[in-house]
């Protein structure tokens, strides 16, 4: 499978693009499955939202299973997936590898207690040759507004911003006047188990807080082109996986 010249183009302009009914349900349920048997063991490496907002709770929330390529075949199938391959090629224009050290998770929004994903861009996790990352969400479920659903702002992974409108954690600044300004251009698409959401590391997003009774789950890893290398003993010099 590979993209139209629209959808090449629509993901060029905007910094992300929806794939509607990609995965099989039947490949998601198997997914969430397993994911649900780690998250209830709380089976490490995790992060937790007390680990990601700095305080001390002997309650730990899971905010994100880690390392998950190494963990179930199934998560590893998804991971390599022959069918998005193309895919990925086309938006990176180089082979394509896959990076391991960052967004190789699974990402929870538990009811009420979860948090708000504050507005940022990927590209703070990193340190590779240049910025040309794709990342790769896959939603298990439906994923809504009022559950944490992300949003985008179209456009921003080709914005240069000050350091001042960033916090120390390199989140993007609600009360900034430009910030504010800029963010009331976000956009979202409503999601059902197998669409697939691929954006740019450069992409402004966001998610709110799950305000529903059920868990939202999704998967999410990142990929970048071969001829973008990591930088030598930072985090990203890690483990990685060629997909031919």
């Amino acid at each position: 499978m590979q993209l139209t010249q629209k959808q090449l183009n629509d993901f060029q302009k905007n910094g992300f693009l929806v794939l509607k009914n990609f995965a099989s349900h039947e490949l998601c349920d198997e997914i969430t499955k397993k994911a649900k048997e780690h998250l209830e063991k709380k089976i490490a490496p995790i992060e937790s939202e007390q680990e990601y907002l700095n305080f001390n709770d002997n309650k730990i929330t899971i905010r994100r299973l880690r390392q998950v390529y190494d963990r179930e075949d199934i998560f590893k199938e998804w991971m390599t997936y022959k069918k998005i391959r193309p895919i990925l090629k086309q938006l990176l224009n180089d082979d394509v590898v896959l990076t391991l050290a960052h967004h190789n998770s699974i990402m929870t929004k538990l009811p009420k207690e979860s948090t708000r994903t504050y507005w940022h861009q990927d590209r703070r996790y990193w340190s590779f040759e240049n910025d040309n990352l794709v990342s790769v969400w896959l939603s298990l479920g439906d994923e809504f507004l009022d559950n944490g659903l992300l949003e985008f702002i179209p456009g921003s992974h080709k914005m240069n911003f000050d350091s001042n409108r960033f916090d120390e954690n390199s989140n993007f600044l609600d009360e900034n006047n430009e910030n504010i300004k800029l963010i009331k251009n976000k956009v979202s698409t409503p999601l059902k188990k197998g669409d697939v959401v691929l954006f740019h590391c450069k992409t402004l997003h966001h998610a709110n807080k799950n305000n529903t009774e059920n868990a939202k789950i999704s998967f999410v890893y990142t990929v970048r082109g071969k001829k973008n290398k990591p930088l030598l003993n930072t985090r990203s010099d890690f483990k990685e996986i060629e997909l031919d």
